[in-house]
């Protein structure tokens, strides 16, 4: 035992080592090894605390000011999504702040301060004519109206930026212009150079500050207007959305998606094609009459005109990460900011804090293995450990095996894109209570899988009983052999306790590596990060429905689904058994994810959009190539607890609360 102990605590010293090793250097990376001083502040504004992530060169000082450039990230992401960009920027000597915009990250103001109306437009703004139908009258949840109206800004006509309710878009930049007015004010940065760059969401909000900074003249009576915008992703609009006569942009790039899964950001066509640029849409924006080109420069820089459409093959999301799209945001910054550096755009380091974080996440995860194995060691938590239920005529082989597989892996993925949708946007909860908007998608979704597993289970018990072989809850993973004829709640109780204590030490571990190093546990998009207290409450509400999904899974896959494969010892048994779990928990998904994408590869369009209409495109089709990796960690961990334990408790509860921590931590808050 003792042995085993010391083996165990040596694998845990070792993990927690190398995963800070790993945060290390994604740190050093981060700081450009010393040459870029990093740190996170909140702002003091009338609508509440802002937070944002400033990134200073040592080069820039207040008698050698440099360019500034202020990042703004995307729905359902914070300001370190915007991490490769600031890193890149911050290299070439430009002053960065990176933004958490209204109800996202650690900002305090929530999302609905955007502000909403009761209609929305099925065109691009400024494409649509008096009483063409094209603006549509909507109701319903604030948070769906909020999401309606990403792309209507609070600089358009009011036409479309007011109702005749009272209601009005109140600030589309999302606390950009506070965060453009920090950086113009910090006495190490020039501000007559400085630009702006948003993902998605914040290309909204990039134009918008841009708006209201079109102009405008500093403390010395300098213009600080932008003179420079990157969009990666963005929507266009004409000049009949706004009152062109005090608006203007200067110096615009566009990166635009080649895999799209957001129609407004392709201009609402199928795909991206050269086509796309013989739109007037397109043109107008360019500069030019006919025959424009992607990645070619229209107009010029020194008077503000310049214009250019950047295609990067890759999907909506991953722009962010993008070598392309990211040496292209570092040309185009270079030569409209005059930055004085002798770094190639091609020259870029982003992707090894990137790498060197998602190591430190995987690590840390792992540790949580040899953690378990040494609190089972504690007489207390001794009793977890239950025998694997080895009953012959219980366990699913062959085609008895694939046909339940099956059926999981149909109704999971068919029900996806239509519930998360529904809760996303028009499920009937109380908004004071459950305001995480992403959050309510799983919320709908979940409850339905938990509804249709607890019909199952109960037609597999009476089903049991007529045959004359009774299923009871040790077959369940509710109990062990000794209770077997009811569900042993002392086992629920140690197993969740148990649970309680690996999810404890990830985010321990969390919060620590955000105070030494100010980095989250994360791969690209947000994970693992701190809690606020808002957001902590916003973890119990959801939490509920989360351990009810995640425990009837667990039953299901693990306990109800058990394979010869889960009583084979050793690491072959463990791989035999882990995939077919991983297959059932992420099946479904990766069959939407076929779905969607092999008709876009080809040509045609993203699948949910032709399918089922636009309605079911976008934001949850986007998310499942950032909800597959995760759950494939799950069911590692799933698979582990309950070879291990033989109970769903530890494991069921383990994932749920990770899960509901990866959605509520730093994802939008209405």
């Amino acid at each position: 035992m003792k042995t085993n102990r010391r083996k165990w605590a040596g694998l845990l010293a070792a993990l927690l080592a190398c995963s800070a090793l790993c945060m290390a250097l994604a740190y050093a990376v981060q700081t450009d090894f010393g040459g870029v001083r990093v740190t996170t502040q909140v702002l003091q504004t009338p609508r509440g605390e802002i937070a944002y992530k400033l990134y200073r060169p040592a080069s820039a000082t207040e008698q050698q000011p440099a360019p500034g450039v202020l990042l703004l990230h995307g729905y359902q992401n914070d300001k370190d999504t915007s991490a490769a960009y600031a890193v890149e920027l911050a290299r070439r000597g430009a002053v960065v702040v990176a933004l958490d915009e209204y109800g996202h990250g650690s900002t305090a103001v929530p999302m609905r301060e955007r502000g909403y109306v009761d209609h929305k437009l099925n065109t691009s703004y400024g494409l649509d004519r008096e009483g063409d139908g094209s603006l549509v009258e909507i109701s319903g949840p604030v948070r769906y109206r909020v999401m309606m109206n990403f792309s209507n800004l609070s600089f358009f006509r009011d036409r479309y930026s007011t109702d005749s309710h009272g209601n009005k878009i109140q600030d589309s930049s999302m606390g950009g212009i506070e965060g453009y007015a920090l950086l113009a004010g910090l006495p190490y940065v020039d501000s007559t150079r400085l630009g702006i760059s948003g993902h998605s969401m914040g290309t909204w909000a990039s134009w918008s500050t841009a708006a209201a900074y079109a102009g405008a003249v500093g403390a010395q009576g300098k213009d600080i207007a932008p003179r420079a915008v990157v969009l990666q992703c963005g929507e266009l609009f004409t000049e009949d959305a706004y009152d062109p006569g005090s608006t203007y942009f200067n110096n615009v790039l566009l990166l635009t998606a080649k895999y799209d899964e957001f129609n407004y950001f392709r201009d609402f066509q199928n795909t991206v094609s050269d086509a796309l640029l013989d739109t007037p849409l397109r043109l107008g924006f360019l500069g030019v009459e006919d025959g424009a080109r992607w990645n070619t420069t229209y107009g010029d820089f020194s008077d503000g005109s310049a214009r250019r459409c950047e295609l990067i093959r890759t999907n909506h999301r991953l722009t962010t990460h993008d070598g392309h799209a990211i040496s292209a945001a570092m040309d185009w910054f270079g030569d409209a900011l005059e930055l004085d550096t002798d770094l190639a755009a091609t020259d870029q380091r982003y992707q090894i804090k990137e790498i060197a974080g998602l190591a430190a996440m995987l690590l840390a995860i792992a540790a949580m293995i040899p953690l378990m194995e040494l609190l089972l060691t504690i007489p207390f938590f001794k009793k977890v450990v239950q025998p694997l239920p080895d009953r012959p005529a219980r366990l699913k082989t062959g085609g008895r095996y694939w046909r339940e597989a099956a059926l999981t892996i149909l109704i999971a993925g068919l029900s996806y894109p239509f519930m998360t949708q529904l809760g996303h946007g028009l499920l009937p909860v109380p908004e004071n209570i459950f305001r995480m908007t992403i959050g309510n998608g799983f919320l709908s979704w979940y409850l339905l899988l938990s509804a249709v597993m607890l019909i199952t289970m109960i037609v597999q018990w009476k089903r049991s009983k007529k045959r004359g072989q009774p299923l009871d809850y040790y077959d369940l993973g509710f109990s062990g052999p000794q209770q077997a004829g009811r569900i042993d709640w002392f086992l629920c109780g140690r197993g969740a306790l148990l649970a309680c204590c690996m999810v404890g030490f990830l985010y321990g571990l969390t919060v620590l590596y955000q105070a030494v190093f100010q980095l989250d546990l994360r791969f690209i998009w947000p994970f693992f990060r701190g809690f606020s207290a808002e957001r902590f409450g916003q973890f119990l509400v959801y939490l509920p429905v989360f351990l009810l999904f995640f425990l009837l899974n667990n039953s299901k896959v693990f306990a109800q689904m058990i394979k010869p494969s889960t009583l084979r010892p050793g690491l072959r048994g463990f791989v035999q058994d882990w995939y077919k779990n991983a297959l059932c928990m992420t099946g479904g998904v990766l069959l939407m994810i076929l779905l969607e994408y092999l008709p876009f590869f080809a040509g045609i369009g993203p699948g949910a959009d032709l399918l089922f209409g636009t309605t079911f495109g976008g934001p949850f089709m986007s998310l499942m190539i950032v909800f597959v990796p995760q759950v494939l960690v799950f069911s590692v961990l799933c698979t582990y607890c309950y070879r291990r334990t033989a109970n769903i408790y530890t494991g069921g509860v383990t994932v749920a609360c990770m899960a509901c921590w990866i959605v509520t931590g730093g994802s939008a808050i209405l």
